[in-house]
């Protein structure tokens, strides 16, 4: 299908993005495309203005500050996996395919918040945080507040997500997920970190209207215990022709298995 018809520009810095949007509510954000414009030829969204931010360089790459790395939200899926992150280049790999790695971006994908998007699970066990900035100024927001709900981040309309800080005192972590044979997007995955402290975090995405820590696994492991079983209920999971939510439910027990066997 073809999207419904829409007027496209191009930002030249952040505070001409930012401009713009105060100046046109409608316009929507545009970084690698990847999440959006399948919604758009789907007619599932129906923008009437882009705003393209994918060429904005003051966005992209990965530097250090302190106790964080920070990640430029442009910057692309193959240069997180080509990085000495922690966790994300791993979780980056399941990411799509080559192609859609080259293109779309961290950013991108963690203010879509899609509930089948890998980045967030990520996000919840390393306890990133998000800088986003409007034409008020700066916020910082930590993982636990980013994800509202299905499709909706804390990122405001008329705001931009600029930058992910990635805490540096992770000794570990692993991804495990099971995937959707077609669109490769998560039926269920888990993520896992041992951060500074000696203290394990760990989250799950795809099963759910958005991802979340899983507080029965992290309790369990961080008091020496097994992994069990049980660590969400069906009742709280969504349920489609591929997966029930009663077989999700049972996905997060053995991929948080197999995640804490690899943790060590």
């Amino acid at each position: 299908m073809y999207p419904a018809n829409f007027d496209y520009q191009k930002a030249a810095s952040v505070d001409d993005a930012l401009k713009a949007m105060s100046e046109n509510p409608d316009l929507k954000i545009i970084a690698g495309g990847h999440s959006l414009l399948p919604a758009m030829k789907l007619r599932l969204a129906q923008p009437p203005a882009l705003l393209d931010i994918f060429n904005l360089e003051e966005l992209k790459g990965i530097s250090e500050d302190g106790d964080f790395y920070v990640v430029g939200a442009m910057t692309t899926h193959a240069d997180v996996m080509r990085s000495h992150l922690p966790l994300f280049p791993e979780v980056a790999g399941w990411v799509g395919d080559p192609m859609v790695r080259n293109r779309g971006t961290i950013g991108g994908s963690l203010a879509h918040a899609d509930p089948s998007a890998d980045y967030p699970a990520a996000a919840l066990a390393t306890g990133a945080e998000f800088v986003i900035r409007g034409m008020g100024g700066e916020r910082t927001v930590g993982a636990d507040e980013m994800f509202l709900g299905m499709f909706e981040s804390a990122v405001e309309a008329g705001e931009l997500l600029t930058h992910i800080r990635i805490p540096k005192g992770i000794s570990s972590s692993v991804y495990e997920k099971y995937r959707h044979p077609a669109s490769h997007y998560a039926i269920v995955g888990v993520a896992m970190a041992r951060h500074a402290d000696g203290q394990i975090r760990a989250a799950y995405t795809g099963a759910a209207e958005k991802a979340a820590r899983l507080p029965k696994l992290e309790e369990r492991l961080n008091a020496g215990q097994d992994v069990g079983t049980g660590l969400v209920e069906g009742a709280d999971l969504l349920g489609d022709r591929f997966a029930s939510a009663d077989f999700r439910a049972h996905l997060v027990d053995v991929l948080s298995d197999r995640a804490a066997k690899r943790l060590g």
